[in-house]
Parts: C-alpha cells; sequence; structure tokens
C-alpha cells in the first residue's frame, strides 16, 4: 500500500515537472520580459513621453507605419467595461464560431501577420542594414504605400509565414504567431497608473473565473474551455469546395487559432499544455508598467546622484508571476480540471506590488498617473 502511494506521489511530480508544462512557465516568462523591455526601446526610439502618448504618425506614411506608430493607453473607463467587452466576444465566438469561422481565421491571419512583423524587425534591420544603411529611407510599395526596407521584409516573411501556418495547421507555427501577439500587445498597450491596472486585472480576475467555474450551470458547457479548444476549417478548403477543388481541400488540416500556447507533452503522445494570451498578456501590461516606473525612478536617481535599490517592483512582479503560473499548473494537475490561471497570477503579481509601493512610499506616486505627473514637473522645471 505504501509503495502505491509513493508511485502514485512520483507519478504527479513527473506530470508536473513535464516538458510542456516547463516549456509553457519558461516561454510565458520570456514573452513578458522581451515584451515590456521592448516596450522601453520603443519609448526611446519614438522620443514618447512618460505618459505613453505617442507622437501622432504623419498620414502619408504606408499603413503599416501608422498602425505600428500608434500607442494604445488604456483608461479608467475601458479598464472597468473591458471585460464585458471580452465576455460579449466570448459569447460570440461559443454560439456563431462555425458560421463566422472564415471571418475570424481571417481576422486572426491579419492581426497575427502584422504582430509577428513586429517581432522581426529587429533581425530585419540588422540584415538590411549593409545594403540600404540604416535604413530609414522609405520606397514606395504600390499599396502598402512607403515602406523601409526592413519593414517591407518582415512583412514579406511574416506573410509567408502566415500562409505556411494556414496550409499546414502546425502547432509550431500557431504559437510563434501567438508569440508575435503577446510581445505586440505587451508593447504596444500602455497602463498609465496601478489604479487602472488594479480595476483591469480585478476585472479580467473575475471574467476569468465565471467563464471557467460557472458557465457550465448556464450555458451547459464550459464556454472558456470549448471556445479555446475548437479547431476552425481550414480557408484553403473552404476555398476549394467553393471552386470545386475537393482533392485540394481534402489535404487541409482544420486550423486552432493562434489565441493561446500550446507544446506537446514529450511522455505523454497527444496530450497538450495550454495557456491562453491573456493569462501573458494581462499580467504582462502590469509587469510593463512597473518596468516603466522602475526605469523613470532610476532615471530620476540618476539625475540627483542618489543610490537606485536592487530590487526593483519589476523583479518582485516577476517573482510573483513565476510563483502564479506554478500554482495555476499544480492546481490544474490536482484537481484534473482547467483552472482560471487569472485567479492566481493577478494576487501574485499585483499584491507584493501594492505592499512594497506602500513601503517604498510610492503608493500614492504609482496610483494616479505617475509618468504624466513626473512629465508635467519636468516642464515645469524647464520653463
Amino acid at each position: 500500500m505504501e509503495q502505491i502511494q509513493v508511485e502514485a506521489e512520483t507519478q504527479w511530480i513527473y506530470t508536473f515537472a513535464d516538458s510542456s508544462r516547463i516549456l509553457t512557465i519558461v516561454i510565458s516568462i520570456l514573452l513578458i520580459i522581451y515584451g515590456s523591455f521592448r516596450a522601453l526601446g520603443l519609448d526611446a526610439a519614438f522620443n514618447l513621453p512618460e505618459d505613453g502618448e505617442a507622437e501622432q504618425p504623419n498620414p502619408s506614411s504606408s499603413p503599416f507605419a501608422r498602425l505600428m506608430d500608434g500607442f494604445q493607453t488604456i483608461n479608467t473607463a475601458q479598464a472597468v467595461f473591458l471585460p464585458v467587452g471580452a465576455s460579449f466576444s466570448l459569447l460570440v465566438m461559443f454560439f456563431f464560431f462555425d458560421t463566422l469561422q472564415f471571418f475570424f481565421a481571417l481576422c486572426t491571419a491579419a492581426l497575427a501577420m502584422i504582430a509577428f512583423s513586429f517581432v522581426l524587425m529587429p533581425v530585419c534591420q540588422f540584415l538590411t542594414r549593409p545594403c540600404f544603411g540604416s535604413g530609414n529611407q522609405k520606397y514606395y510599395v504600390g499599396f502598402c504605400g512607403r515602406v523601409t526596407p526592413a519593414e517591407a521584409m518582415s512583412l514579406v516573411c511574416s506573410s509567408a509565414l502566415v500562409l505556411v501556418w494556414i496550409v499546414t495547421g502546425h502547432w509550431v507555427l500557431m504559437d510563434a504567431l501567438a508569440m508575435g501577439l503577446c510581445v505586440s500587445m505587451i508593447a504596444y498597450i500602455r497602463l498609465p497608473s496601478l489604479k487602472v491596472s488594479t480595476l483591469l486585472l480585478i476585472g479580467l480576475l473575475v471574467y476569468d473565473v465565471f467563464w471557467v467555474f460557472f458557465s457550465s450551470y448556464i450555458f451547459k458547457a464550459n464556454v472558456m474551455v470549448h471556445v479555446a479548444t475548437q479547431q476552425a476549417d481550414n480557408p484553403v478548403q473552404i476555398m476549394a469546395s467553393k471552386l470545386r477543388m475537393n482533392s485540394v481541400g481534402n489535404i487541409s488540416p482544420q486550423i486552432s487559432l493562434p489565441g493561446k500556447l500550446v507544446f506537446p507533452s514529450m511522455r505523454d503522445r497527444g496530450r497538450f499544455s495550454m495557456l491562453g494570451l491573456g493569462d501573458i498578456v494581462m499580467p504582462g501590461l502590469l509587469l510593463c508598467f512597473v518596468m516603466r516606473y522602475d526605469n523613470y525612478k532610476k532615471q530620476a536617481a540618476a539625475a540627483a546622484d542618489m543610490d537606485q535599490s536592487k530590487i526593483t517592483y519589476f523583479h518582485c512582479s516577476l517573482i510573483g508571476y513565476i510563483v502564479g503560473l506554478v500554482t495555476a499548473t499544480v492546481a490544474s494537475e490536482v484537481y484534473k480540471a482547467a483552472q482560471p490561471a487569472l485567479l492566481y497570477l493577478v494576487p501574485f503579481t499585483l499584491l507584493p506590488i501594492l505592499v512594497m509601493a506602500y513601503l517604498k512610499g510610492d503608493l500614492r506616486k504609482m496610483w494616479q498617473d505617475p509618468f504624466v505627473a513626473a512629465s508635467a514637473k519636468l516642464k515645469f522645471m524647464e520653463v
């Protein structure tokens, strides 16, 4: 009896330490770190004030440049109503996915293409620099307008990746596109204050818990899991059936939309570890906010010739995210059911920041638009 119990405990440890779960945790952490650093780089590249408001793009520039130059700052009203909008979108996908799956696949492919081109941009800039110098010169390319060589290369490579993903439906390509979406959203969507961050994350926590735990009582199915796991007919298959080319359509597999990260288990064939993009992006926006605040404090300390604490808000929140993700993974294994990851991620990331800010005396400043206040103060001092 004791031997059976020991074997069961050992099996549980092996299951938790499976490669798919480890990859999910590691990749999620790396995406948040990389997206946060890209946000700081964009602030410096576009010469942004720390309030996160971007300069207005040139109307004569390319559609790609106008889209990628725009920053979206979430305000209080948007933070409150975003979970409501997300719930509405979830219900639309739950009830009308079969009818609108071609539309969903098309929109997702377009967003993923633009997002992944953003990820590829630094590599393309490096590759085009020997031939085109700094790469700031723009060339006219048909309906795309005027684009730099790096922008053109990133769009071509990203488009090729999307096309291969549509044809093959391979999970590796889907994960690559999902990673691009994560990094782009963390870099381009800004939380202006700790108040907005708290409202947004608490609202999304309630949203996640309701749709995972309680939706089955109303809709006779777990709406969140159903939407996350359903597959769409391949657009190639749909077009082939309309053109009566069934031989082409039959070899095109169904595709899963890149709204999640999936990694297969090395030990249990056919088993995947899955994490929704919202469980990466939403805590990632909070971590990006505190990284920007850490950078602001670092610059202020350097200007005043003061020592900066080695333990930053970003370190604190990143450790909390890791602990929360591990806790969610353990809970899903213990209960053998899907878990609302934000139920664990939000407290473990948000509470340490609130406590640390209170102890350091930064809570009042971080709660009410710290970057706007700092920017205004700096302009007043310059005058």
